[in-house]
């Protein structure tokens, strides 16, 4: 079972080789000549080169006797200008492989197909009982969902802001099941039986045998009391001073700024782990949203959407503005169309369109 998870393209020029290595599997659906064109008549055909896959035992010996890697070159297809403009394919590339994609012709081609997120035949989908049921439990909701970094509870303060995507309930304080004190309850004291007043009696009794003067006992609870209350109102103030100072910083980390190729960025959230930077390879969920809030493009469950930072693999935007952000940070991109898809004709995605991406880091490797 495969999903789309986003869409992908790629633009194979002639006399110049593509390589490829995707950041994660590629279902490519169709082939189709460029807008312009080289050659008005002449056919362009799409080659492909690619590592033959060897099993574990192969391996091995390839291993010891220092063999080269096997490759093999195959044929996707074959486009005519005026005849055979576009073609349809059905192949899928894995992650992490190099595939290398060069012409025979003079005109430009376009692939294009989606990322995709593969499951094995035999494991039941995502929301079904078995294994695959934790990750349900760590989907990522706009509105419920579990931050992937830990936390403790109790150092949490909840904004306007953080409850969009997360939801702490305090659980009720449990009753104590703690025994009172002799003496604590009223009536108590008539309540003795002759044994227990009897060792009552010799608790009132000094270390030198003599009586302990009346009031000595109370006045000893009385000090152990303030030793509390002294130390309860240390920590009170100290949680006090923690929850002004973590407000404090979540406001100034809301403002709205504008980057590069006039990129805006907006961290509904702070993370609190490494920084990305350009070259890191990072875990997103995101959901992506036109100006007029229709959502084109999800990936909020199931395998997380992964890329190399900075290094031309997603659209400039979100090489600009994934960049900085902390991991378990959420931030909001809205990114112009040059930085985007520009005039390209995507699907559901018009021309020229802002896009607006809700983001969160989840992991960097």
């Amino acid at each position: 079972m495969a999903i789309a998870i986003a869409p992908w393209s790629v633009v194979v020029e002639a006399g110049k080789k593509e390589v490829l290595v995707p950041p994660a599997d590629i279902h490519i659906k169709n082939a189709a000549l460029g807008e312009e064109l080289a050659d008005d008549s002449g056919r362009t055909t799409i080659r492909l080169t690619y590592k033959i896959p060897v099993s574990d035992d192969e391996e091995e010996e390839d291993e010891e006797e220092s063999a080269p890697e096997l490759v093999k070159t195959t044929v996707l297809c074959s486009l005519t200008a005026g005849k055979i403009e576009q073609s349809s394919v059905d192949i899928i590339l894995e992650r992490d492989e190099e595939y290398i994609f060069e012409l025979v012709g003079k005109n430009t081609i376009h692939l294009s197909g989606n990322y995709i997120d593969q499951m094995p035949p035999d494991e039941p989908p995502f929301g079904s009982d078995g294994e695959d049921s934790d990750m349900e439990e760590d989907a990522f909701d706009l509105q419920d969902v579990s931050s992937d970094v830990e936390f403790n509870a109790d150092d949490i303060e909840m904004d306007e802001d953080e409850g969009r995507f997360e939801e702490i309930v305090d659980a009720p304080e449990p009753k104590s099941l703690k025994r009172p004190r002799d003496g604590d309850a009223p009536g108590a004291e008539e309540k003795l039986t002759k044994s227990q007043k009897k060792k009552f009696a010799k608790k009132l009794k000094a270390e030198d045998g003599q009586a302990v003067p009346a009031g000595a006992e109370e006045k000893a609870d009385e000090g152990e009391k303030e030793k509390k209350a002294d130390k309860k109102e240390k920590v009170d103030k100290k949680e006090k001073k923690e929850k002004k100072e973590k407000k404090a910083g979540d406001g100034a980390a809301s403002a709205t700024q504008v980057l590069a190729g006039g990129v805006k960025i907006k961290d509904v959230k702070v993370g609190t782990g490494k920084a990305a930077k350009s070259g890191d390879r990072v875990t997103m969920r995101y959901i992506g949203k036109l100006t007029n809030g229709t959502v084109f493009d999800k990936n909020t469950s199931g395998k997380p959407f992964a890329f190399k930072l900075g290094k031309g693999e997603v659209i400039k935007g979100w090489d600009v503005g994934v960049a900085g952000m902390h991991v378990g940070g959420e931030r909001e991109l809205t990114v112009p169309a040059p930085m985007a898809y520009g005039s390209q004709k995507i699907p559901g995605i018009p021309p020229n369109s802002t896009l607006i991406f809700e983001v969160k880091l989840l992991e960097i490797k």
